[in-house]
Parts: C-alpha cells; sequence; structure tokens
C-alpha cells in the first residue's frame, strides 16, 4: 500500500491525530504533507509508505480556503479559540468588505501570528506567548490569487473564499480585513478545499477510514504514487535505458533525450509504471534522485 490517502480532517483533530489513524489503518510508514491548525477542518494529503520519499518533489503553490470572518472584536490567536481582544460595533457592510478584500490581494506583506508553528531562536512561537513572551515577527512577502466575498452570515460574518500561495495565514488575513474597515475581527471558520493536486473531490472521511479498516477495503482510498506530481515533465524510457533507470544509474547524454531543462526534474516511466524521479545537471546527465522501480499504477 504505497501513495496518498487525501483525508478531509475535521475540526477539533490535529494532524499529527490524523498521522497517527492512518498509520494505524494502513499499517504502514505515513507522513502528512503540511498541517492544519487543531480547529480548522479540510484536506489533510497524507503519504503512505514510500510515498514519503516524494515529499521535496511536491509543488503547493495554490491553497483555496472557505473561511468566515467574524466582525465585532479581534483576538490573541486571530481566530475564534482566542482572547477577546479589541471590540467595536461600527460593523462593515458588503461594500467595505469588498474593498478590504482587493487591499488584501496580490503581492502583500504579512506578519504571522505570534500563535503560530513559526519557530524563533529553535521555539515555537505559540510556546513562546505561552509563556507571556510576546516576539516581535517581521512581516513576510506572501501572495493571495484572489479573495471573493460570499454570502454574509449570522452575528456580522462573511463568508469568503480565498485562493493564495503556501504561506499564507488566513485567520491573519481576516485581522487585517478588520483593520481595514475600521471593526475589529477575528476568523470564526475554516476549511482547507484544495492544496496542490488534492481536493474535496478526493477526500475520505475519518468514519470512511475506520470502516475501510474493518472492510479490508483501505486500498481503495489510496491515490498513485504519481498523483501530485504532474507539474513534472514525462520521459518514458525502455530496454536497456529502463534497466539503467531500474538501477539508479546515471544516464549520460547521449542516452536520454535532452527536453529538460539543467535544474529540472522529470518522471520516469516505463510503459505506465512510474519508475521515479531524475534531475537534469549542467554537464548534461540525468541524475537519479528517487528510485521506484518496483511501484506500480500511473495516473498520467
Amino acid at each position: 500500500m504505497e501513495g496518498f490517502i487525501n483525508v478531509l480532517k475535521p475540526p477539533g483533530m490535529s494532524s499529527g491525530a490524523v498521522v497517527g489513524l492512518v498509520k494505524r489503518v494502513t499499517g504502514c510508514k505515513v507522513g502528512h504533507c503540511g498541517t492544519l491548525d487543531p480547529e480548522a477542518a479540510g484536506i489533510l494529503p497524507i503519504m503512505v509508505g514510500r510515498a514519503t520519499r516524494l515529499f521535496d518533489f511536491m509543488v503547493e503553490k495554490q491553497k483555496t480556503y472557505l473561511a468566515e470572518v467574524s466582525f465585532g472584536y479581534s483576538t490573541d490567536t486571530q481566530d475564534a479559540q482566542g482572547i477577546a481582544l479589541q471590540k467595536g460595533d461600527h460593523y462593515p457592510d458588503r461594500a467595505q468588505v469588498l474593498a478590504a478584500a482587493k487591499q488584501l490581494t496580490g503581492d502583500i506583506m504579512q506578519r504571522p501570528p505570534v500563535y503560530s508553528a513559526l519557530k524563533q531562536g529553535g521555539e515555537p512561537l505559540y510556546k513562546l506567548a505561552r509563556k507571556g513572551k510576546m516576539p516581535q515577527i517581521p512581516p513576510r512577502p506572501i501572495h493571495v490569487d484572489r479573495i471573493d466575498v460570499l454570502e454574509e452570515t449570522p452575528r456580522h460574518g462573511f463568508m469568503i473564499r480565498i485562493t493564495c500561495g503556501r504561506g499564507t495565514y488566513i485567520r491573519t488575513i481576516c485581522q487585517d480585513m478588520g483593520e481595514i474597515t475600521g471593526c475589529p475581527a477575528h476568523m470564526r471558520f475554516l476549511l482547507r478545499e484544495q492544496t496542490g493536486a488534492f481536493s474535496l473531490d478526493t477526500a475520505v472521511t475519518i468514519e470512511q477510514l475506520k470502516q475501510a479498516k474493518e472492510d479490508g477495503t483501505v486500498g481503495d482510498y489510496v491515490l498513485p504514487m504519481d498523483y501530485p506530481l504532474s507539474h513534472m515533465p514525462r520521459m518514458d524510457v525502455n530496454g536497456w535505458v529502463q534497466r539503467l533507470c531500474e538501477n539508479g544509474v546515471t544516464l549520460r547524454p547521449e542516452q536520454w533525450p535532452h527536453h529538460i531543462a539543467p535544474g529540472e526534474h522529470t518522471r520516469i516511466y516505463a510503459g505506465n509504471q512510474f519508475m521515479g524521479i531524475s534531475r537534469a545537471e549542467a554537464d548534461g546527465t540525468l541524475v537519479p534522485r528517487v528510485v521506484l522501480s518496483k511501484q506500480e499504477g500511473s495516473t498520467n
């Protein structure tokens, strides 16, 4: 059992707990592709078996979140689980929220929240905050593709859908909306709908995984090893070149077609069998980075 299980994490469950569950269900070595805050819900791709060797080659440039921003007060954690800080009752209308969303779109600078897993001096920021230490965190560049303002919700809220790059804190965007509109705000709800190649379309719930364990059908939910790698060019090999790739041998310039720029990676296939990933070097050689010669199955 090797590949990816795209878990729909429920709110209140940590990413570590999801990893532990998938490990018990599959009986395999597993790892997650990025975390979600415990109170957030959404897709959490889990690497199973040798798929853990592919982590460094996955691209998660684009993520999509559905969030609810609540106006009226801000919190120390920027979400509904924190302690209320500033309060205000100049609730913005839809036009004001749209204007704030426009200001927060594109290449912007964002100051990460104190209650986050980012580290300072080797210690997570949230641990420093719990000790009463409030570290100074410099803003950093992020990219937000778009913010769609959806329907208005009870208790002075708005549902918003955010498409952004990695490293973006959605709760910080919600707080920043409050600062821009002049009414303190926090994030009331968060659902991650998409990260890289993984979306809600292929997600499996915790309950489904537990039932599949009982039924012996967990493999039905495992996505192929090459599922999140379609951003890489593909190279097909056969014959003696295939045997070299199976054994992890570096290919000389005359042994492979030069359609990959130096420094780029390519997926290697023999027929429909995904064999691994190689990197094109400046000297014209193709160097194996991951060898999976016995892995069967493909999506592309």
